[in-house]
């Protein structure tokens, strides 16, 4: 996976408009991840997906909520498959085995709150 460092991606300023999208770049047969906030509290990060792309099965210790910015993606949470689209969002719950497979090249928010 590749990430945004400071040097190929401009800060972004609190008060700044932005459009989530246009913040992560598609990558040819690479998942790009960039950070927008990361304190106490949680993260919010950009990822872009290549067509055939994903994440193995993996938990996380917290509740993370995935908004699809462009795109398909296929999500499975604890063993059930759910299929995804520009615009929609879903919650994984904390402790629950989830899988990320790009159906289509995609672009998602992930919101993961600590507290």
């Amino acid at each position: 996976m590749e990430n945004c460092s400071k040097s190929n991606c401009p800060s972004l300023h609190k008060t700044e408009v932005f459009t989530p999208a246009d913040q992560v770049a598609y990558a040819e047969g690479a998942v790009v991840s960039r950070t927008i906030i990361e304190n106490g509290g949680g993260t919010v990060t950009l990822f872009s997906f290549d067509a055939d792309q994903g994440l193995s099965e993996h938990a996380a210790p917290f509740d993370a909520m995935v908004c699809i910015l462009d795109g398909e993606v296929r999500i499975t949470i604890g063993g059930r498959p759910y299929h995804l689209k520009t615009g929609e969002s879903i919650i994984m719950p904390a402790n629950v085995p989830h899988a990320l497979e790009a159906v289509t090249a995609f672009k998602m928010m992930l919101v993961m709150l600590k507290a």
